[in-house]
């Protein structure tokens, strides 16, 4: 007997064997069969969706949850435009502080909506002493005021109290750790904001250590939640470069840098597992810190590098030699022109036809790039939705010639390239169908056409969310596709992404999200 069978259905299996099926039957959290296979066994609960559409459940490969929890947490500076305004937002949080010593953090600053950054002086205004910290929407940079500036070490360098980068890590190190409880409580928000999007799967991009780490036990705060039965979708941990450290293994084994007892990518369960190593090479468009050949638009300035070069390299060396997936953060094409270097020397140092390395974001990629991406196997992990919001300030930085290589959909497709949707959350949207409408476009919310000629199809962005999704994640055995013996996760939709109007796909309802079979609405959890 099934446990349940879903009937009269439009599911889009994803499965290039049975694309189009009306029946599927789920037991014990597994799909066992489509169509004719199913329909007539009996099962304990049947689910007539009466037409609706149903897709495998989308995977976010890119993702920052404890974040966006604490994020959600926090007062916010989005939607100022005036200096004045801004401040006004930092004293009444400085008014909610608890104490003089104690830390008051502020969300959604953008230095572009404002006309120039904020500086410390402007935060003593209204600081009263207090160690202000505002964090910049991208994660890449942070304006504190000199209560916190005095606690730094006089070689960590700043722009009257503007710190980016590398910079920015030392103030997070003065903040850190966040406690276990903390972090469970922002992570459970977050994961459940994805499945109300559809999502039943993520990568959180960066524990532990890196730009983004909140404590250097932060993985236990995903135990925390798998056991007390909140976590509620399945994730996937990737940790910071920096967590590594000299190991004494065996010379045969050739890992010169690991994690503790040899721990990498493929750890845990279906549930909660160790993915992709994460390391940064540079910083990000918004806060002008991606590393590029040339100037960004009417500048001299070329952002930067994480660290030296040497330096980077040879993490990304080490982390191949050490078996680990490796998830490369390079926005700005020198940036993956260092990620293509390390990433071809470490396969003829150690070949791993499998190795499934990630660049995540791939913001800017230059024509000459595409067949390197190929050549090494790479998968390109990207965030449509920056361009769908950002994009009118993206294109205006980079230029008429090089806008259309930001964020590519079809140069990578054409190419071989397995293109992965992601959102970066919480610095833009996450929501997959709004990415699925803009990879189609290329249009941002003004309407202004960036880079047309790398639109893709429907199907083809939809594969980016599910196919490509597991894939990238190494989950392509269980997950991805509704087919025969896969986890029974998935999503019930309003309306069909292939039917509607392009304009439309943005808007269609997520109408149910289920994991392991379960509608997640009924609170079921690992």
């Amino acid at each position: 007997m099934l446990c349940t069978r879903i009937t009269n259905a439009r599911i889009l299996t994803m499965d290039p064997d049975h694309p189009v099926a009306h029946d599927l039957g789920i037991w014990h959290g597994r799909i066992v069969g489509l169509d004719e296979a199913v329909t007539s066994l009996p099962a304990r609960e049947v689910v007539d969706l009466q037409g609706a559409t149903v897709l495998p459940g989308f995977i976010d490969s890119h993702v920052h949850l404890a974040w966006t929890g604490l994020k959600a947490a926090s007062p916010t500076l989005a939607g100022c435009e005036r200096i004045e305004d801004a401040l006004a937002v930092v004293a009444e949080a400085v008014s909610r502080s608890s104490a003089p010593g104690a830390w008051v953090h502020v969300g959604g600053y953008d230095q572009r909506a404002l006309g120039r950054h904020l500086t410390a002086a402007d935060l003593d205004r209204v600081a009263h002493g207090r160690k202000v910290f505002l964090m910049h929407t991208s994660g890449h940079a942070c304006v504190v005021s000199t209560a916190v500036l005095d606690l730094l070490p006089a070689d960590v360098p700043h722009d009257d109290g503007v710190l980016v980068e590398s910079a920015m890590g030392a103030v997070r190190r003065l903040r850190l750790p966040y406690s276990q409880e903390e972090l469970a409580d922002a992570v459970e928000y977050a994961g459940r904001r994805c499945l109300s999007e559809g999502i039943t799967a993520c990568a959180e991009a960066g524990i532990g250590g890196g730009l983004l780490g909140h404590s250097p036990v932060e993985l236990g705060a995903y135990q925390l939640l798998r056991d007390q039965g909140r976590l509620p979708l399945r994730v996937q941990l990737m940790p910071g470069a920096d967590t590594l450290r000299p190991v004494g293994a065996h010379e045969r084994d050739g890992i010169p840098r690991g994690l503790d007892l040899g721990l990498r990518t493929g750890f845990g369960d279906d549930w909660l597992s160790v993915g992709a190593l994460k390391i940064y090479t540079d910083g990000g468009m918004m806060a002008r810190t991606a590393a590029l050949t040339e100037p960004y638009e009417g500048t001299d300035q070329r952002g930067q590098l994480q660290a030296d070069p040497d330096h980077l390299a040879s993490l990304i060396v080490d982390g191949h030699l050490a078996g680990w997936q490796l998830a490369v953060h390079a926005i700005g094409d020198r940036a993956a022109d260092l990620a293509l270097d390390a990433l071809e020397r470490a396969q003829a140092l150690r070949p791993r036809p499998d190795a499934r390395h990630r660049v995540e974001h791939a913001g800017l990629i230059r024509p000459d790039q595409l067949p390197r991406f190929a050549r090494l196997g790479l998968s390109a992990v990207v965030q449509p939705n920056f361009l769908r919001y950002f994009g009118d300030d993206y294109a205006t930085i980079m230029g008429p010639g090089r806008a259309p290589w930001m964020y590519r959909g079809r140069g990578f497709l054409d190419h071989g390239i397995t293109l992965v949707g992601s959102s970066d959350r919480p610095v833009t949207d996450g929501s997959p169908l709004r990415a699925v409408q803009f990879m189609v476009e290329r249009a941002s919310t003004s309407g202004r056409l960036i880079g047309p000629e790398e639109g893709i199809t429907v199907d083809e962005a939809l594969r980016a969310y599910t196919v490509a999704g597991a894939y990238a994640c190494r989950w392509d055995d269980t997950a991805g596709s509704l087919s025969p013996g896969k986890r029974a996760d998935l999503v019930v939709l309003g309306d069909d992404p292939r039917r509607v109007d392009t304009s439309r796909i943005g808007a269609i309802e997520v109408v149910a999200t289920y994991v392991d079979g379960h509608e997640a609405t009924e609170g079921h959890t690992p």
